[in-house]
């Protein structure tokens, strides 16, 4: 095992599924990729309408990114990362279908994901991304409980 993949979103589950990385990674001498997935609101819809979009939206984006970045940071610098290699992504998009590409474009080894996201209620209106990546990876996934 060479390469595991670690999605993060902040929640309790993804920062437990964070250390259950480190430990593996440092067991097998892997490197870790930590990923964060931000849903970047689409502006693009309402040109069709006419709507002008105001400049601050985009730097609401921006800042989204911005956020997510220090989040990620905070984690992994919480962690116990002593003699294994990291890096670190945040990409904009839909998180499933983002981390289910990143690791097959990545040859990644296994994903270590949390078993849930970070709102109940979110979970429940969209899905577990959990199980759509158990469902669809390419490569083990291995889900750690909150």
């Amino acid at each position: 095992m060479k390469k595991i993949l670690v999605p993060v979103d902040g929640s309790t589950a993804s920062q437990k599924a964070a250390v259950k990385a480190a430990e593996i990674a440092r067991q097998f001498g892997a490197s870790i990729t930590f990923i964060t997935v931000i849903l970047e609101p689409d502006l693009s819809k309402y040109n069709k309408f006419g709507v002008l979009i105001d400049p601050d939206m985009k730097k609401l984006k921006e800042k989204l990114k911005e956020n997510e970045k220090k989040m990620l940071d905070s984690i992994i610098n919480s962690l116990d990362l002593s003699d294994v290699h990291t890096s670190e992504k945040v990409i904009a998009g839909v998180a499933y279908e983002e981390i289910l590409k990143e690791a097959e474009e990545g040859n990644y080894d296994m994903i270590v994901i949390g078993q849930r996201g970070f709102t109940k209620v979110k979970r429940f209106f969209l899905g577990s991304v959990a199980y759509r990546v158990v469902s669809d990876a390419v490569c083990p996934v291995l889900v750690v409980h909150e």
